[in-house]
């Protein structure tokens, strides 16, 4: 079946290029060239693109100009209008629009706030959560360091980093960057931090795991694996291994928790919901980076990759919410979403 799928993707992209380099060939300044000397120039946009961006990112610009291509071009068959250079013309720059407009996304970090009200007795407590920072992606380890400048000044009680803090491509120097940035946080109750699929590695780095982890405790951070961790009289947070690696159940973990008492669970991959309600009183993941490019936010759902790919969402008496990122993993572009930190206010039944 994946052979299949796979066989007929290639045949799309491979259409797709056709299709590109042949807007470019039926342009009037082709016209009167050599056919093959106007096919070897109607690839040089193609060529350019792969020059300026990566692989990954070059693919999916040419494949979105392609898209737009025939958008556009259909349109004009509407109206009747047929001009092979206006069709180019408007089909480039609306490319290089959504993608602009996708770079901001990705590269700005928004802040976005939720406010959770639960019937059990306890006081207000505010959470501070990152997520999928990928440093050295759209930013490094000492770009990090503002932007975490930033997110201290603000008062919370807890600060948490939901996964995929650091990437394989992460350099040494600057995952020593982003641990020691985070000494410059000081929430009431700590900073807590579980692991990503991304957090381990896929492969071989010029640091470890171990090195990662003792970077983070040495920055008073808290890691938290498969642990359940007293805040206060009144809060609980669970910290759970990544759904990839081998892990405990939440019910066991949860088994001797005080239920009168909130339950915070941080879960990397929002992949576990249907086990999850009913045994803690909000989950907080990242991984999906919201979709990343329009319309896989709602792709990923559909198809059951996650339960969720973003926002504040409730199962019986669980609130969830996913993180959409503060950075992405290969792609420089967010189009169907766009990077953020999260503050989340919890509002107990004893101040209400």
């Amino acid at each position: 079946m994946f052979v299949i799928i796979g066989f007929i993707l290639f045949i799309v992209v491979l259409f797709m290029f056709y299709f590109t380099a042949l807007s470019f060939r039926r342009m009037e300044i082709l016209k009167d060239k050599k056919k093959v000397v106007a096919w070897c120039l109607s690839f040089i946009p193609i060529i350019i693109v792969f020059s300026v961006f990566n692989m990954v990112n070059a693919l999916i610009i040419v494949l979105h100009y392609a898209l737009i291509l025939i958008i556009v071009n259909l349109i004009m068959l509407i109206i009747k209008k047929k001009n092979n250079n206006l069709l180019v013309l408007i089909s480039v720059l609306l490319t290089i629009i959504y993608f602009g407009y996708g770079a901001y996304e990705s590269y700005h970090i928004s802040e976005t706030k939720y406010d959770i009200n639960t019937s059990k007795d306890v006081s207000d407590f505010k959470i501070i959560q990152i997520s999928d920072t990928h440093i050295g992606a759209t930013f490094d380890g000492k770009e990090f360091v503002s932007r975490i400048k930033k997110l201290s000044e603000i008062e919370a009680d807890i600060f948490v980093i939901t996964g995929d803090f650091i990437d394989d491509d992460t350099t040494k120097e600057d995952m020593i960057d982003a641990c020691s940035a985070l000494s410059l946080l000081h929430p009431k109750y700590g900073v807590y931090f579980v692991n990503g699929n991304h957090d381990r590695g896929y492969y071989s780095r010029d640091y470890s795991y171990e090195d990662l982890t003792n970077e983070l405790v040495k920055n008073h951070v808290k890691v938290l694996i498969d642990e359940v961790v007293e805040i206060n009289d009144d809060y609980v947070l669970v910290g759970r291994e990544d759904k990839q690696y081998s892990r405990k159940d939440i019910k066991e973990l949860v088994s001797e928790v005080d239920e009168s008492k909130f339950i915070i669970d941080l879960n990397h991959q929002p992949n576990d919901y249907n086990n999850e309600q009913g045994q803690v009183d909000l989950v907080l993941s990242g991984h999906t980076h919201g979709g990343q490019l329009f319309p896989l936010q709602y792709v990923g759902k559909m198809i059951g990759a996650n339960d969720e790919t973003y926002g504040l969402h409730k199962r019986k008496d669980t609130n969830f919410i996913v993180n959409s990122g503060m950075s992405s993993w290969a792609i420089d572009f967010k189009t169907g979403t766009h990077s953020e930190y999260v503050i989340i206010n919890i509002h107990g039944e004893e101040n209400e």
